[in-house]
């Protein structure tokens, strides 16, 4: 697919907002993968696990003990609890993987203090998104593979949908959400850019 990376907007960039318009020039303690992390160093935002403001969780393809360990002491410490999204599991090749909702899931319930979700379902991730991009929705696509948080935000926010099956919902799930997606691909490489 060849689409320019300035059309994109990603859960990272919206948790990165996110924290710069609550916190400028503010300190995190980051599990997750590159994007999250350039994210943050874009706006401004120092990573540390010394006394951190706060304690940013995202999706990765390796969580260790060792960091969620971190991420517990900090927390009960008093940083603040974020998350990029509550999604339990993520596909794999392998199948599927514990993803950022599960380990969210762990955290909070070690420390007894529940993540704020920036990216979606929250509503706030789609208004930064369109913002950013400056779009509106009725002439933007919500692209995701989950039925429970991509389609639903990308329709409640009056967005075309497409489904691609390449993740977590199945084909055969999808007649039991009560809303239903515009479109359905088998992957994001079958979608047209005109």
């Amino acid at each position: 697919m060849n689409i320019p990376e300035q059309n994109l907007f990603t859960s990272a960039m919206a948790t990165a907002q996110f924290l710069v318009s609550q916190r400028p020039n503010g300190t995190a303690f980051v599990i997750g993968e590159v994007g999250l992390t350039h994210a943050m160093h874009s706006v401004g935002y120092t990573q540390t696990n010394k006394d951190p403001d706060y304690v940013v969780l995202g999706e990765s393809n390796s969580f260790s003990l060792d960091q969620i360990t971190q991420a517990i002491r900090l927390v009960s410490a008093g940083a603040r609890f974020i998350a990029t999204n509550p999604d339990a599991t993520g596909p794999s090749e392998t199948g599927i993987v514990p993803a950022c909702g599960a380990i969210a899931a762990l955290v909070e319930r070690a420390t007894g203090k529940k993540p704020y979700f920036v990216g979606k379902p929250n509503p706030l991730m789609m208004r930064r998104a369109l913002t950013a991009l400056g779009a509106h929705s009725e002439d933007t696509i919500m692209v995701g593979d989950r039925m429970d948080t991509d389609i639903v935000t990308g329709m409640e926010a009056g967005m075309e949908t497409i489904l691609v099956l390449t993740g977590v919902t199945r084909r055969e799930e999808v007649e039991r959400y009560p809303y239903q997606p515009t479109r359905i691909l088998e992957s994001v490489a079958d979608i047209e850019v005109s």
